[in-house]
């Protein structure tokens, strides 16, 4: 019931966050707008994540959902009346609403990602299970933008933004009907929000592969991860296209990752996670070099095809080994700590790529990104040689 819900819902959000990035490109034509419309909607996720996560430690986890999910359609209703009723500065109320939306995800990421391991009934079913939602996440990823194109040229604007309002309808009833055990919280005696944050902070210093994972995913967000918010320049300047393009573009990068993640699903119990990671970082670098430098429109689509099956375990696999290694006391937090640092370096990221590539152009920047990856997935694959040299002497010292 989870997965059908979301699924519906997911291809009406990714609709709409299409039809935002074109419709503040075409009515601004500013590459820095672009960065801003980014940052509004994933900044305030950063500021209100951390407290997101100790609600979703101490209050039950499926009503904040449910909450945030209503919440999330009364902001897509918002956003369609303000592209019927106020053309003129509609790019402002975009950013706006998109910073409200940004808030209401502050709670609701925290608690859904929790909430997946609470709908697990065997453990060890985890990963395939975050994998299977992955897939889920990137289907919607190629399917709503590719609607969106459509949608956007033949019928326009309002309809776009309309329909991802509608596809609210189907994972709220999912929700109320889904049936979960009783949640366990800790007793108010022992609720303290300094302390919360200091212990989950101090268990991620103690913990290695926690920390490492978090640091390597913090400095992807900052310097690669914000390419995609140039896809809308490719779209219109480097190929000369229109909203299609753009939909075509985005759902490319959505079965790339689609592919990926049933890749990633089917990996056998005892896969090293971190080695996957650093691996399909490579791929993720090279495709993306490749994309940048190619003017040849079908060829582009291959290569962007290529560096979203490796961008895409970057998020799954890093939250995977969070997901796994995190006692459930201090799952809630950790998450909204990994969210943090996901949330607040990619809108800072994508200010500063909308504002180098206004002065180095699009390609060359993309091109950077892509070689920056290259580097940091070096220094991972060196960090996890050092570590697994650590385990095996100390297995020969036990």
């Amino acid at each position: 019931m989870f997965f059908t819900g979301q699924s519906v819902s997911l291809i009406g959000t990714w609709m709409q966050k299409t039809a935002v990035s074109w419709v503040v490109y075409s009515v601004t034509q500013s590459k820095f707008m672009l960065g801003v419309s980014v940052f509004a909607s994933l900044f305030p996720t950063a500021l209100f994540s951390l407290y997101g996560g100790i609600v979703a430690d101490r209050y039950n986890r499926y009503k904040v959902l449910l909450a945030t999910q209503i919440l999330s359609l009364l902001q897509a209703i918002l956003l369609t009346f303000a592209i019927l009723f106020f053309k003129q500065n509609v790019v402002w109320i975009i950013i706006f609403l998109s910073a409200l939306l940004g808030v209401i995800n502050g709670f609701d990421v925290p608690a859904r990602q929790s909430l997946m391991r609470d709908l697990i009934v065997d453990g060890e079913d985890l990963p395939n299970a975050l994998a299977l939602n992955s897939s889920m996440v990137n289907l919607s990823k190629l399917i709503g933008p590719a609607i969106a194109g459509f949608v956007l040229e033949s019928f326009g604007d309002e309809i776009c933004f309309g329909s991802n309002a509608i596809s609210f309808i189907p994972v709220i009833i999912s929700l109320f009907l889904i049936k979960l055990p009783k949640q366990e919280f800790a007793p108010k005696t022992e609720r303290n929000l300094k302390r919360e944050f200091t212990e989950a902070f101090t268990y991620i210093k103690n913990t290695p592969r926690i920390a490492s994972v978090i640091i390597f995913v913090g400095f992807m967000s900052l310097l690669v991860l914000p390419f995609s918010t140039l896809t809308p320049v490719f779209a219109k300047d480097i190929f000369h296209g229109s909203a299609s393009t753009l939909g075509v573009i985005d759902g490319i990068i959505g079965f790339g990752a689609f592919i990926s993640a049933l890749y990633l699903a089917s990996l056998k119990r005892g896969t090293d996670l971190s080695k996957v990671l650093a691996v399909n970082t490579v791929v993720f670098a090279l495709g993306l070099m490749l994309f940048s430098q190619t003017k040849i429109y079908p060829l582009a689509l291959f290569f962007i095809a290529v560096g979203a099956f490796g961008m895409m375990p970057i998020r799954t696999l890093s939250n995977t080994i969070v997901q796994v290694n995190v006692p459930n006391k201090f799952r809630g937090r950790v998450i909204s700590i990994y969210l943090l640092v996901l949330t607040t370096l990619i809108p800072i990221g994508s200010l500063i790529i909308g504002a180098v590539s206004h002065y180095i152009g699009v390609q060359l920047t993309v091109f950077i990104e892509g070689l920056l990856a290259l580097i940091l997935a070096f220094y991972y694959f060196r960090y996890l040689k050092k570590e697994k040299l650590k385990r095996d002497a100390q297995l020969i010292v036990d």
